[in-house]
């Protein structure tokens, strides 16, 4: 008896059945999901907002090579505060300026868009560019009340760009990091810098601080100011003793407090008083800097000392501090104590050695000293540059024509002009930051010269006068009263 063969097309269709089940769930869930053969590439979307330039550079990122499995809108904006948002990237920061002998505080605008629609339109005349377009050249302004190096997240215009994806972290974020955003700039690299002008903490003040009994006392209205600064400097004009009077240009040993409530980092040495209260008190009192930490330049125990740059390496900044005494006495002589003495042979070799190095040259100088002191009028004579005896104006060029970069006057007791020349800056006199001249207006004042140095270039410097009275008590002047005075020193340049 033969069997009958079973056959095998119910098996084969329930595998063909069962093929296009599986073929079906594969390409569905491809169509459901947009992957696969169904995969569309994420679109990358630019928003009106985006200049030309901005879209050539995000084009030259988004590739057709490119393939994103993300849309991307990507848009742009100006903002007066720095962005916080990790999808946000910096394109650009901008900062108003105006010419540097303005005597303009800052700019209002409400709007970011407006602060380049008023340029040259509002009341202050100025023009934004962008940071790192920024130098000493032009003064830099505050923006609604915000000045930019001291603030940093405000006081200028943020270019913004926006990226909108949700696969920003993973996909966007490794394209465009490197490739689009400036950082700015931030207290971690940018080096701030005082220098003061005279300082004797002698004669009439030795007096004050026998009645008061402490030396903070003489800071208290200008030391959080000074010492706010990364660097702080003056030109200390006395030695320290216990034989310090009233009578004598040498300070009480207390007055060290003083310097330290300025928060002092170099004290120069160039006056011309150092050596009053005799050779064992000048060396006794650079000792002293020693222990506290301050740095001296300008003099020392002996010519080779007292002939040393400083160098100052802060920050990524080099700068070479330089300083002599050219003419009141009281220089060094071999192995005694005193101010460096100048000469043309050592500051041309000293400079281009700076120069050579790639640093920043400071060169501050004890000139002749203009005294055409009035006791009850303003007296402008001794604002003037050539108000000294001698060629103070070509002698101060000169030093810019050899290579310096700053020439500052260190020797008058009350502020002179300042200016512009070459590819430097000169300001010719300081005035007294602490002293018992309290008898003329003159006397009573000094500039402070607010410097912020970036990579060894110098950015800005701000000009700020201050004041005394018949209480020896430094401080800033009102912002009144200081543009009235910048404004006659302007007015008294070469």
């Amino acid at each position: 008896m033969r069997r009958k063969r079973r056959s095998l097309l119910p098996i084969f269709g329930g595998l063909v059945l069962v093929l296009i089940v599986a073929v079906g769930v594969f390409f569905g869930v491809q169509f459901i999901t947009k992957t696969g053969v169904f995969r569309v590439p994420g679109v990358v979307k630019y928003d009106d907002s985006l200049l030309q330039e901005e879209r050539d550079l995000l084009a030259g990122i988004f590739t057709d090579e490119i393939e994103l499995d993300n849309d991307v809108e990507i848009a742009a904006e100006y903002s007066f505060t720095k962005p916080q948002e990790p999808s946000a990237y910096i394109y650009n920061i901008y900062v108003p300026v105006t010419d540097y002998y303005s005597l303009d505080d800052g700019i209002s605008v409400d709007n970011p868009m407006n602060v380049f629609a008023d340029a040259y339109q509002a009341d202050v005349n100025y023009e934004m560019i962008p940071l790192s377009e920024l130098s000493f050249k032009k003064r830099l302004l505050s923006l609604n009340g915000s000045y930019y190096l001291d603030d940093f997240d405000k006081g200028a215009v943020y270019r913004v760009i926006k990226f909108s994806s949700d696969g920003f972290d993973d996909e966007i974020k490794p394209l465009i990091d490197g490739k689009i955003g400036v950082s700015g700039l931030d207290k971690s690299n940018v080096l701030t810098f005082a220098q003061t002008g005279v300082t004797a903490l002698a004669r009439g003040m030795n007096q004050k601080l026998n009645q008061i009994g402490d030396a903070g006392y003489f800071a208290e209205k200008i030391g959080g100011f000074l010492s706010g600064f990364d660097l702080t400097h003056t030109s200390n004009e006395s030695s320290f003793t216990e034989r310090a009077s009233a009578d004598n240009i040498c300070s009480d040993p207390r007055f060290i407090d003083t310097l330290i409530g300025i928060g002092l980092d170099i004290v120069e040495l160039t006056g011309n008083h150092n050596m009053d209260c005799g050779a064992e008190a000048a060396e006794a009192t650079i000792d002293l800097y020693g222990e506290k930490g301050i740095k001296v330049v300008g003099g020392g125990k002996n010519a080779e000392e007292a002939a040393k740059p400083l160098q100052i390496s802060e920050k990524g900044n080099g700068i070479t501090f330089l300083a002599y005494n050219q003419s009141t006495g009281g220089a060094t002589v071999s192995e005694a104590p005193g101010a460096n003495q100048y000469t043309e042979e050592n500051a041309a070799s000293e400079i281009k050695a700076a120069k050579e190095r790639g640093d920043f040259v400071i060169v501050d100088v004890q000139y002749y000293e203009c005294s055409a002191y009035a006791s009850e009028y303003e007296d402008p004579t001794c604002d003037y540059a050539d108000s000294s005896a001698g060629d103070q104006v070509g002698f101060f060029r000169h030093l810019i024509d050899l290579g310096a970069d700053m020439v500052v006057g260190t020797s008058a007791h009350q502020p002179q002009t300042f200016e512009l020349y070459e590819d430097g800056v000169i300001y010719y006199g300081l005035g007294n930051l602490f002293f018992d001249q309290v008898w003329w207006p003159g006397t009573t004042r000094s500039l402070v010269l607010a410097h912020y140095f970036r990579d060894g270039k110098l950015l800005q410097t701000k000009v700020l006068p201050t004041v005394y009275d018949n209480n020896m008590q430094t401080e800033l002047m009102d912002a009144e009263t200081a543009k009235w005075y910048l404004e006659r020193l302007v007015k008294a340049r070469p």
